[in-house]
């Protein structure tokens, strides 16, 4: 391992968001820890076999892994790693801490904060990114008394002797087409971490000048050479279904994600939905009559037979909500269906290079087990604003050390 490299390890992982960010900035990976195989297929087949990403140590296998297992299994080669890592990057599992979701204080996967602490503690890495998403900062209403998850993370690592900050990020302020706010956490060992989001916030604009793009970048700015009207044909992965083939470039947005792709491929995971006729007509009708970028539900009565929780009819104008991994909450904002994964990953910032892998969709049971690919790329970090905040850890970590 060459001393000036500049080393980071993503843990949990999904299917590489956090990582096609760094690797865009200049990083390089020593490995990544995740335990699902989808998401990790994912990651492996990008980063790992096209990119060659990661040197990944002899002692650990290049496969899915359980960061409680890798703890348990391999803490000497853990503690070897001390002095050679700059970065350790990622978050546990947010389902438990969302706003939107059932917010359980018992859910399992809050554990995983403390596993966090424990892989930090025996790497002890220069920096650290953490992120999770806006509800990490908030109490459970059951919890009278005890401190946030976000409390007690900067808690752990401020005694590690880090200099630990913390912002809610809004993501459609640094070019990508989503109303994204993420809680993101930064710790150093030698540099005051403060600068850090100076930095990022400061190079924004420069940021997304040199790429070509606007620091609000609207849906068709993100999406409009996917519309369907511009062809298609068969699915080369999904028998009876047909996918989305590229039309004209008509931003510069669409042509940074377009980058290293050929015009004339299919575009990956870019697979229409097969709607049932009564869903086409649902959607016309939510075209028709719902208001634009704004969410409504059955209550609400713009539409009949509406049997969904909530349900977004985009504004091309403006940015899309948050991207989640439940496809049917979004409607496309001129065609009666919903969106694609791939157009979901445009939102959040994947280069159409970056191939999703495994299934689509999962439905009962199996979502207990299965990451498909709108999970994958509705959990995963934003691989634009990583890359910004890769590029500033590299300008913090270029200056003196605080004394």
């Amino acid at each position: 391992m060459k001393q000036h490299q500049h080393i980071y390890i993503d843990i949990f992982a999904g299917c590489g968001g956090l990582s096609v960010g760094l690797f865009n900035a200049g990083w390089t990976g020593l490995f990544a820890i995740e335990k699902n195989k989808d998401a990790f297929t994912t990651l492996k087949h990008n980063l790992i076999e096209n990119k060659k990403h990661f040197l990944w140590p002899d002692w650990l296998e290049i496969s899915e892994h359980d960061i409680n297992e890798l703890i348990s299994e391999n803490k000497e080669e853990l503690e070897s790693l001390r002095g050679k890592i700059t970065l350790v990057a990622g978050g546990p599992p947010c389902q438990g801490f969302s706003m939107a979701g059932k917010r359980d204080k018992d859910d399992q996967r809050n554990k995983l904060v403390e596993s966090y602490i424990e892989f930090i503690k025996l790497v002890l890495p220069e920096v650290i990114i953490f992120e999770n998403v806006h509800g990490f900062t908030v109490n459970f209403k059951s919890q009278k008394g005890t401190k946030k998850y976000s409390s007690y993370v900067e808690m752990q690592l401020k005694n590690l002797n880090y200099s630990v900050n913390d912002e809610i990020i809004d993501m459609s302020e640094f070019g990508l087409p989503q109303k994204r706010k993420r809680f993101i956490l930064v710790a150093m060992k030698n540099h005051d971490s403060k600068e850090v989001f100076n930095v990022l916030h400061d190079k924004k604009e420069s940021f997304c000048l040199l790429h070509g793009i606007s620091c609000k970048t609207t849906i068709k700015d993100a999406i409009s050479d996917l519309e369907r009207k511009c062809g298609e044909e068969k699915s080369i992965d999904s028998k009876g279904f047909k996918a989305g083939v590229y039309g004209e470039i008509q931003s510069k947005y669409q042509k940074l994600m377009r980058k290293d792709t050929e015009k004339k491929s299919q575009v990956d995971s870019h697979r229409f939905v097969n709607h049932r006729e009564k869903t086409v007509l649902l959607h016309n009708d939510l075209l028709e009559k719902a208001p634009i970028g704004k969410r409504i539900t059955p209550s609400d009565g713009y539409v009949e037979n509406l049997n969904r929780r909530g349900v977004t009819v985009l504004d091309s104008t403006t940015q899309a909500p948050t991207i989640t991994s439940i496809p049917d909450e979004l409607i496309h904002y001129c065609e009666p269906r919903i969106l694609t994964v791939r157009e979901h990953a445009r939102i959040q910032g994947f280069p159409d290079w970056y191939k999703f892998k495994g299934k689509y969709t999962s439905g009962g049971s199996r979502r207990k087990l299965e990451v498909p690919r709108y999970t994958q790329v509705g959990n995963a970090v934003p691989p634009l604003f990583a890359e910004q905040i890769g590029l500033a850890l590299l300008e913090v970590l270029s200056r003196e050390p605080k004394k």
